[in-house]
């Protein structure tokens, strides 16, 4: 079974301002002739979520912190679940290998991670 991103002890996924992007590709062949033919290089939008979060406590760092050993960083797959749509996306991976965090206080944990949906 696999893993899944976890979730704040509000059960949110994110906090605001949180970004996601959507990256189209396509490919373009030009013909000495000046006309150009055009196709997709691949049938989706390959979706990334940049999740940015502030006012975590100890629980819910050592919760990423664990999440993040337990993928291995980006070797490791997971399921996400979108938080515009709350859909469940079943193949996604980390961008980084490393939890990158600071603490300014009690419960004032805040970090950054990017989560990407994989190609199948």
């Amino acid at each position: 079974m696999p893993a899944t991103f976890p979730t704040l002890k509000t059960g949110a996924i994110t906090q605001y301002p949180a970004t996601k992007t959507m990256q189209y590709s396509c490919v373009v062949s030009r013909f000495l002739d000046g006309s150009d033919q055009r196709y997709r290089d691949y049938s989706a939008p390959l979706r990334r979520w940049t999740i940015q979060l502030n006012l975590l406590d100890d629980a819910e760092l050592s919760a990423l912190d664990q999440f993040l050993i337990t993928q291995q960083g980006r070797f490791g797959t997971f399921s996400f679940v979108d938080p515009w749509t709350q859909s469940t996306i079943s193949n996604c991976t980390l961008e980084q290998d490393t939890l990158d965090y600071q603490l300014s206080g009690d419960m004032r944990g805040s970090t950054s991670l990017v989560v990407v949906e994989n190609r199948v």
